[in-house]
């Protein structure tokens, strides 16, 4: 019997990966049907066998725009985190481009946590020499210089450039935003020297416009949304997660307590 290309094939692996949202997002005007549409466009992106959920944070921020306001999201995340392991997931994608609570995730979980952030900063390297984030406001800018700090990428660092629209405006006139975004873009390539862009908010990445914006710009314009799933996806496929040198497990985990009982306060039972 003849042996064809397809039958040499491997099957597809299944990946159940769990999108994390660090706000809650549907306490929001925004709402639930905007946690729907989102896990639904990663299902549109992602790989044949691969599941993504999208789960909001009970409570937190509405949106960060501020490195207190990731804090504040940290211990929910983890949570969130430690329960996705818990119910089989294979992996977690950090959903806020700063990459909240990453390192501290990596501490608690035994399977892959991505950050869209290091993901996508990784990437703007192999496309070109410099590149230019394109964000929200000019709150985060010193966040996003230290994240490319933290990823060792800095001297190609062009510039950030911020449209300053509050993150759930942006949704609110998809037009008007991406006018900006593609504004602030064209003056990081022609002004900054930027040769490639990366769009430093998950919400611009759900606006699914960096195609365009490549076409219109002449540069590679990364998506966050997307090369946080896609790295998540390939990782798994290598059958690689984070290194326990580098993240290593809180002794107190190690010998049998919970996230819970890390934290003590004067409050009696």
């Amino acid at each position: 019997m003849s042996t064809t290309l397809q039958d040499t094939q491997p099957t597809s692996t299944q990946r159940d990966i769990r999108y994390l949202v660090p706000g809650p997002m549907h306490l929001t005007e925004l709402g639930t049907q905007e946690l729907d549409r989102r896990e639904a466009k990663l299902a549109s992106w992602a790989l044949p066998g691969t599941t993504v959920s999208i789960q909001a944070v009970p409570a937190g921020p509405a949106s960060i725009e501020s490195m207190y306001e990731e804090y504040l999201a940290i211990p929910a995340m983890a949570q969130l985190a430690v329960d996705a392991q818990r119910d089989g997931a294979d992996a977690v994608i950090v959903g806020c481009f700063g990459d909240p609570g990453l390192d501290g995730l990596r501490e608690v979980t035994d399977i892959l946590v991505t950050g869209p952030a290091s993901a996508s900063i990784a990437l703007a390297t192999t496309l070109g020499h410099r590149f230019s984030f394109v964000t929200v406001t000019d709150s985060i800018v010193p966040a996003l210089r230290r994240l490319t700090w933290e990823a060792g990428a800095l001297d190609a660092l062009a510039s950030i450039r911020a449209i300053n629209v509050p993150v759930i405006e942006i949704n609110k006139d998809h037009d008007a935003a991406v006018a900006k975004m593609v504004e602030q873009g064209r003056q990081a390539v022609e002004e900054d020297g930027a040769d490639a862009l990366v769009l430093g908010c998950m919400s611009m990445g759900f606006l699914d416009v960096a195609e365009q914006m490549t076409q219109d710009l002449g540069v590679p314009v990364i998506n966050p949304s997307r090369a946080g799933l896609h790295l998540t996806e390939t990782t798994l496929a290598l059958g690689l997660t984070h290194s326990r040198r580098a993240f290593m497990t809180p002794p107190k985990l190690a010998a049998g307590k919970t996230l819970d009982e890390l934290y003590l306060s004067g409050e009696q039972p």
